[in-house]
């Protein structure tokens, strides 16, 4: 099957092989820093992590390691910064006017404090999250790097899941990533799991 999507004057072609795959997994995610683990994130058998192969929805090589096993098998990875959500990059924190984040010429403290996740559009229309990590007198301080950029990720998990995709479960993921699942995203993450922006990992 082949889907158009037309969104933000780009278009976007999806070529659906059969053997895309409906994957649902439970997981612990470690960042690995020189010797140390540190738990980061955990996805349950109640609430797995979903995804549909073939779609660039998440990391490749997460997707690599998973893709072939069967539903109950466990699995024990580790991908490098290059694998994962590449270096940090020191020239992606950035210093932006306080008056960009003011409303009604006050500045908008409820959204904007500390390690306060805040979403962002360059002039092309690119839009992309920022964590605040410094509140001055005239500027604030962002990091535009992925939360776990320059890190090794260790996942430990099991499938739940992984069967082929059925055809409305693709044209229901294409609808969410032309910005059409969900009226309050825009075919962004509006948080509330309509997975608009094709999900985080």
């Amino acid at each position: 099957m082949l889907y158009l999507c037309n969104r933000k004057h780009y278009l976007h072609i999806y070529f659906m092989e059969n053997s895309n795959k409906y994957i649902a997994v439970a997981y612990q995610l470690y960042t690995i820093e020189g010797d140390k683990a540190k738990l980061a994130e955990i996805a349950t058998e109640t609430d797995p992590f979903v995804f549909v192969s073939g779609f660039g929805i998440t990391l490749a090589d997460f997707e690599k390691e998973i893709v072939g096993l069967a539903k109950g098998d466990s699995f024990d990875f580790t991908l490098s910064p290059a694998q994962a959500y590449g270096e940090f990059v020191a020239e992606r924190v950035v210093e932006l006017d306080k008056e960009i984040f003011c409303i009604d010429g006050r500045f908008d403290k409820e959204h904007i404090y500390l390690d306060a996740i805040v979403p962002l559009q360059n002039q092309e229309g690119d839009r992309f999250m920022g964590r605040v990590i410094e509140i001055g007198d005239n500027k604030v301080k962002l990091d535009l790097n992925h939360p776990f950029a320059g890190k090794e990720l260790n996942f430990k998990g099991e499938v739940i899941e992984n069967r082929d995709a059925t055809e409305e479960e693709i044209k229901k993921l294409i609808d969410n990533l032309c910005g059409k699942g969900c009226k309050d995203c825009e075919g962004g993450d509006c948080g509330s799991g309509c997975g608009g922006c094709g999900g985080c990992h």
